[in-house]
């Protein structure tokens, strides 16, 4: 199944989901194994160690240390991955009204983790630039 490429129909169809809970961004050492009591949201792997999405009470219980306490918000519009211009859009939106964010691709979606005490703040604005499409 084939995303869509197109910027304008990107944009406008984009509906936006946000979750529930407080994710956090972790970093365990690259020879350490993922705890079996938590299952993050996303994993990668780098060179310096694997970074861990997850819920921030998963991170206090682990005992591990956290940052960028966050919302997800989900751009539900099939995105190709080799779109050109969607994420860049959006982030620049953000990024204009001083909203930092950590933008993930995945294979059939976008998300955005937006700092918590901004996410209705980036939720209108993305609204804006999808409903501004329509016209």
């Amino acid at each position: 199944m084939t995303g869509e490429r197109d910027l304008d129909a990107l944009l406008r169809d984009m509906k936006l989901e946000i979750l529930d809970g407080t994710f956090v961004f972790c970093t365990l050492a690259p020879s350490a194994s993922i705890p079996a009591s938590i299952s993050p949201m996303l994993t990668f792997r780098e060179r310096e160690g694997t970074t861990l999405v997850i819920l921030h009470e998963e991170a206090e219980r682990a005992g591990l240390r956290h940052e960028f306490p966050s919302r997800l918000i989900t751009l539900s519009v099939h995105s190709a991955l080799d779109a050109v211009g969607f994420l860049a859009a959006i982030t620049a939106r953000l990024a204009e009204a001083g909203i930092s964010v950590n933008a993930v691709s995945a294979f059939h979606h976008d998300h955005l983790f937006v700092p918590v005490d901004r996410a209705d703040e980036a939720m209108v604005l993305l609204r804006g630039m999808s409903e501004a499409t329509h016209l």
